[in-house]
């Protein structure tokens, strides 16, 4: 049987190391000799002897489904094979993390790490109860982090001199010293006569980066 469907670079290959790696653009696999934390639902295949778990959504480090909806429900996945994660045909991206290093995440946009990162969900400073994210997740330690972006990402620096303002369903992420909070850019009464579509930002300031989707549908929308 001949087909450009079987090219070499859509072959499963066996792991070199256990952890994670790129299988293509779309998703991630990983080589499990122990534990990863997976968003739900994310698996698409495995081999070996698996077992599947799922996270509460409770206390303390665990991430929860937030009362906006950008909370993220983990998995456990133990024992020793292969796993591939993806989230709908979105682009994956591995983040290695040295000691030291820190990243907020919004919980949609997290595909999977490894167990040696700590991660808390962060109420977002500043931002009251409007926007998409509310609640974000904060990555810290060592080791590697997947996550996923519809399209391609835009990494934007943030200076002292700079601040950069992000529409809260486009944002993906920000350097975990940055300052934020909420700006309107329209008036009340541009507001009351339909306004722009564009009234309440997330407003970052300091030094450091941040990573927009160029997209600003949420998961919501989507599935309508």
């Amino acid at each position: 049987m001949k087909s450009d469907l079987f090219a070499s670079e859509n072959l499963a290959q066996a792991p070199v190391a256990p952890g994670m790696t790129l299988q293509n653009a779309k998703s991630v696999k990983y080589a499990v000799n122990g534990e990863v934390l997976a968003r739900q639902g994310s698996m698409v295949a495995y081999r070996g002897n698996l077992q599947f778990e799922r996270k509460g959504q409770g206390i303390g480090g665990m991430l929860k489904r937030a009362v906006t909806g950008e909370g993220l429900a983990l998995m456990s996945v133990r024992g020793q094979g292969e796993v591939w994660f993806a989230h709908q045909a979105a682009n994956c991206f591995i983040i290695d993390f040295e000691q030291g290093d820190a990243l907020t995440i919004n919980g949609r946009n997290v595909l999977c790490f490894d167990p040696t990162l700590s991660y808390e969900i962060k109420m977002v400073k500043g931002a009251g109860m409007t926007g998409g994210g509310l609640f974000n997740s904060l990555f810290t330690g060592t080791g590697k982090l997947a996550v996923v972006c519809d399209g391609s990402p835009i990494i934007i620096p943030v200076t002292a001199q700079a601040p950069v303002f992000v529409d809260t369903d486009a944002v993906v992420g920000w350097s975990a010293q940055l300052e934020t909070g909420l700006h309107r850019s329209q008036s009340v009464g541009s507001m009351i006569r339909g306004g722009s579509g564009e009234a309440v930002q997330l407003v970052l300031r300091g030094e450091g980066f941040v990573i927009v989707r160029p997209s600003e549908v949420t998961e919501a929308a989507a599935a309508h």
